[in-house]
């Protein structure tokens, strides 16, 4: 049983995926949920306006809070994992994040997640950092202005992408730190990945509890429910909350069954939220 005081939302990019985008919110309501999140839900890095108008009144018409919210990340299905290291690719992201900052104005979300991109064979790995730490500092100067967090998490699969371990991550986000003074980072901590990259969870939410502003979780193997693996995730969970920890779990995972079905893991009463929680406290920042 996960721990009592932690609040969820739905990935209604992974979950729901049975109806159309614009419905998925209202189905997750539905649920028991008050909080969703989402990839990136459009096509191209800026939208059409009137794609953008149809998201944020799906948001606001289900009555659920948007509790995260992923940059432009690139053709996800065809590969891509972020575009924030490619320097042919910033000027996109940058204004991708104009875009994102249009929709946190629309709907309250104050947590944002940067994908790093895959790493480019022929490009320096110096050139990459250089271009990632300018983009995230550029993303988390313009959410900083609305009391917003960037995230950076890692990711696993058979993409070449760099950031495998919570030492990745948080290397990147010191680094950003120091050199430009930007304070509102944080770490994404998606146990799934984590686990299957081979990171030692327990210990890394010993070591980083402070640094986590979002969790994200799924069963492994499989990447399904909560139950449906043999990861400790109510240990993990339980962790967390005693740590302090404020901000959201998103339900990143592939329902095993029916979308509906895979949440009996999580009692009815368990899901609701408060809609709207303090922004400065979207984790232990």
């Amino acid at each position: 049983m996960p721990a009592h005081h932690l609040r969820f939302a739905v990935n209604c990019s992974i979950l729901f995926t049975e109806l159309p985008l614009l419905e998925r919110p209202a189905a997750a309501k539905a649920a028991g949920f008050d909080a969703v999140e989402f990839w990136w839900p459009f096509a191209a890095a800026v939208p059409k306006v009137s794609e953008l108008t149809a998201f944020i009144a799906a948001i606001r018409d289900a009555g659920v809070y948007l509790a995260g919210l992923n940059f432009f990340a690139g053709d996800m299905a065809g590969g891509d994992r972020g575009v924030v290291s490619w320097p042919a690719r910033s000027a996109e992201f940058r204004d991708n994040v104009d875009v994102v900052a249009e929709i946190a104005a629309a709907t309250g979300c104050r947590s944002f997640n940067a994908l790093y991109g895959n790493r480019i064979a022929y490009l320096d790995r110096g050139v990459q950092e250089e271009t990632a730490v300018a983009n995230l500092t550029f993303a988390a100067t313009a959410m900083a202005r609305i009391g917003g967090t960037v995230l950076v998490e890692a990711v696993s699969g058979p993409h070449p992408y760099p950031l495998r371990t919570a030492a990745d991550v948080v290397s990147v986000l010191d680094r950003v730190q120091s050199e430009r003074a930007v304070r509102n980072l944080a770490f994404l901590a998606d146990l799934y990945h984590l686990t299957v990259n081979g990171d030692d969870v327990a210990k890394v939410l010993a070591e980083h509890a402070e640094r986590i502003g979002h969790v994200q979780i799924a069963d492994v193997p499989g990447r399904h429910e909560p139950g449906t693996g043999d990861m400790a995730l109510d240990g993990h969970l339980s962790q967390l909350e005693q740590a302090g920890y404020q901000g959201w779990v998103g339900l990143e995972y592939v329902p095993s069954g029916t979308s509906g079905l895979s949440f009996e893991w999580l009692p009815r009463d368990r899901r609701a939220a408060s809609p709207e929680p303090d922004p400065t406290r979207e984790g232990i920042l």
